[in-house]
């Protein structure tokens, strides 16, 4: 006995020390899955992603690529054959790209065409991270690559004995390449796009490779040249031909410019020039780590942590920084609006209809350096163009509805980010309200002169009234918040006013939200469940919650808050039935809805996702607790099926880390934020200045979705909302759990959040 205690006192450290070392230390950004969302289609969506190998807010993403050149789905999990690794800023399959080319390995025959240039591979051999993707095809040949904002490096290794090729592929819609053999680079421009960009737009990109070219050519989509070193036309692509030696693998380093080729030089020296896979790949990495870790949860399962930062990687995608650095470091970036080049900052690809809801927000309370910048980017492309931005790719685009570039102007201000010009921002607003773009009818505000006279949008005069009066509606009330905050109570009554037209379209027969014509006719054969026609994407049971601004005021108008409650409570029983409306057959909206099997209740699209939170402003905050886990346990996970419907730019992923922090801003533009149901036992909030914010659930568990009691800094907390001041000047909200609800808690009106009428 004395021998093996004298054994283990003098291994047993030694031991331990030995276990320690070969633990890896998993951090935040080991927990994120880029092919969440990823097994999607044109009929059902369960997040319509793609693997995006980036930085934070990156200029250019990289993908590998399934799917043809031109197809929204670029990259779809169920395909087995890769294409190529395409540079892309798609924001939406429904979006499309633009500026994008493409860079393919090939081993053995040489294949120019997207067409015919498949290559076998499975997902066994594919690892995929938010700094690197590498996969082993079929045939041995292996491709590494890692991104920064501007450029990428790849590393290839070709099996042997065979001929080893990579194809250049610059797209159609206008390119050209040019191939310098002796300098190992090729140079090139690609103008694809799908809207949105001015005559002279252009993607200026450059790569260099490693070792020697012992043979190339060009094709214009009929004709394949070798040893030709130029071409330029509707559908360019290039080849290059290797001798890497065994052992050896060929590096190729790019990088681009919307700016020039002169600036995509500039680009390419600053991020990617000597750089290798492991030095870009270790970077970015620690980019991911660094904004991941402004939120730190604890004591949850590893399936909800990697569902978790999942969801936060991509709600850090978008939106797209789309300046860049000029020789002197300054930023300038080339406008998708006038076609000029410009000092300061854009950013882009980001439809406000789905973000201005959950992203921006989250930005505003973590990444305030961001919404500093989105916001200087807005009144830029207001500059530019003489709208604020709705729905940008890279420019205006033609694609939903509402003024919400408001709301984010409005909720970085009320939340402290002041540095835009607030009178140029007023009289942006102001003219957003007041003119609708003379081409694209999501930009500016549709209906505008019957919305001013008859205080709603009428329909059928108007397509989507209903849905636009709501949104303008709010949109006003912004406004006028803002205004008011100016010392203008003259505008700030008169849009205070116009946030109540919300009330004109509520229908008290049926007590759901429906539309009237010009005359002041409501439509008749009423349906709730009619999709499409004066609503976007959804019916009235989704709509008619949307008065963000005054959820008081839509109880008053169901007569109380039972009625209210009654009514949010049949949307998660009622049958999930549908008629699809003017849309003509079933969209993948309501196909995901009918899935669900939550009623009527559609969270996989935006405008029914804050409805959960309404029970907080009607005293019944349990109900809130409860709808919340079942959607968070039952709608999400890490996998590649892991959404209900589109992850839209983030917000989908934005909802789910608000809500499994434990709150959500409902209301943006008024700076609190409505109390759920925290997923995990603890959350810290690293905030800037150096303070935290923790949410603390030590008893939390699956079936424990309740609070039972709440502490703030110490002191009883029955309020179902905290402000933006008391998460910003750091403290702990320590919530006792439970599996029966708290049927007392909460339930005072000096308990519920803002509403314009209370």
């Amino acid at each position: 006995m004395v021998a093996r205690l004298f054994f283990l006192s003098i291994c047993l450290p030694f031991l331990l020390t030995s276990c320690q070392q070969s633990k890896k230390t998993v951090e935040f950004v080991d927990y994120v899955n880029p092919l969440m969302g990823t097994e999607s289609t044109f009929a059902f969506s369960h997040g319509n992603t793609y693997p995006a190998v980036a930085v934070p807010w990156g200029m250019n993403f990289w993908s590998p690529q399934t799917g043809e050149n031109g197809s929204g789905w670029m990259y779809t999990y169920a395909d087995s054959l890769m294409r190529g690794f395409r540079q892309t800023h798609q924001p939406s399959p429904w979006m499309n790209d633009y500026g994008t080319f493409s860079i393919m390995p090939l081993a053995g025959e040489l294949k120019m065409s997207h067409k015919e240039r498949l290559v076998p591979f499975s997902h066994q051999q594919e690892k995929a991270t938010p700094y690197n993707y590498s996969v082993t095809f079929d045939n041995g040949l292996q491709t590494s690559l890692s991104a920064t904002s501007r450029g990428a490096v790849f590393e290839v290794s070709f099996p042997e004995k065979e001929d080893q090729y990579v194809v250049v592929d610059a797209y159609h819609g206008g390119s050209s390449i040019t191939i310098e053999p002796e300098n190992r680079l090729v140079k090139g421009a690609t103008r694809y796009n799908n809207g949105g960009v001015p005559d002279n737009f252009a993607n200026y990109f450059m790569m260099e490779f490693s070792h020697p070219v012992i043979e190339y050519g060009t094709y214009n989509g009929d004709t394949l040249l070798h040893h030709q070193t130029d071409v330029a036309a509707d559908y360019t692509c290039a080849y290059l031909k290797f001798d890497v030696p065994a052992g050896e693998k060929l590096t190729i380093r790019t990088a681009s410019s919307f700016i020039s080729p002169e600036q995509a030089a500039i680009n390419f020296n600053r991020e990617v020039a000597d750089a290798d896979v492991q030095l870009i790949s270790g970077k970015a990495r620690e980019q991911w780590n660094n904004y991941l870790g402004r939120v730190e949860a604890e004591g949850g399962t590893d399936e909800q942590f990697r569902t978790f930062y999942s969801c936060l990687y991509r709600t850090l995608l978008f939106p797209r920084e789309f300046y860049e650095f000029d020789s002197q470091g300054n930023p300038v970036y080339y406008s998708p609006y006038d076609g000029n080049v410009h000092d300061g900052y854009m950013y882009t690809d980001n439809g406000f209809w789905d973000t201005f809801r959950a992203v921006h927000p989250l930005f505003t309370l973590l990444y305030p350096e961001v919404s500093e910048r989105v916001t200087q980017s807005i009144l830029n492309a207001y500059d530019e163009s003489g709208f604020m931005p709705e729905w940008a790719s890279p420019g205006h685009r033609g694609c939903m509805i509402g003024n919400n570039s408001v709301s984010l102007l409005v909720d970085a201000w009320m939340k402290g980010i002041q540095t835009v010009d607030a009178e140029k921002a007023l009289e942006a607003m102001i003219h957003q309200t007041q003119a609708r773009h003379a081409e694209i009818a999501s930009v500016g505000r549709d209906g505008f002169e019957y919305y001013d006279k008859l205080g709603y949008v009428p329909y059928p005069e108007v397509p989507e009234a209903t849905a636009k009066t709501l949104e303008y509606a709010y949109a006003d009330w912004c406004i006028a918040r803002f205004a008011q905050s100016l010392g203008k109570q003259d505008i700030a009554d008169q849009y205070y006013q116009k946030a109540q037209n919300y009330r004109n379209l509520y229908y008290p027969e049926h007590g759901f939200m429906w539309t009237k014509d010009a005359k002041g006719n409501w439509r008749d054969r009423f349906d709730a469940t009619e999709w499409g026609g004066p609503f976007t994407e959804g019916s009235s049971w989704h709509w008619t919650w949307s008065v963000f601004h005054d959820p008081e005021g839509l109880s008053e108008l169901m007569g109380g808050h039972e009625p209210m409650v009654a009514r949010l409570d049949s949307m998660f029983v009622a049958p999930n039935t549908y008629n699809y409306g003017t849309y003509g057959f079933v969209i993948h909206e309501i196909a995901e809805m009918v899935a669900l099997n939550m009623g009527q209740y559609a969270h996989g699209n935006q405008p029914v996702q804050h409805a959960i939170y309404l029970y907080d402003y009607i005293g019944q905050p349990w109900k809130t607790q409860y709808h919340l886990r079942n959607v968070m346990d039952k709608l999400y996970n890490s996998g590649s099926k892991g959404y209900c419907g589109d992850e839209d730019n983030g917000q989908t992923s934005a909802w789910y880390v608000f809500s499994a922090m434990g709150f959500y801003p409902v209301c943006p533009g008024m700076p609190e934020y409505a109390v759920g149901s925290p997923l995990f036992k603890k959350v810290t909030l690293h905030l800037p200045e150096g303070k935290n914010f923790v949410v603390s659930a030590a008893d939390n568990a699956a079936d424990r979705p309740y609070i039972r009691k709440a502490l703030l800094n110490g002191q009883e907390f029955t309020r179902n909302y905290l402000t933006h001041d008391e998460l910003k000047q750091g403290g702990e909200l320590n919530l006792s759990m439970d599996s029966v609800p708290n049927q007392q808690r909460g339930t005072q009106p000096a308990d519920f959040p803002y509403s314009y009428s209370k």
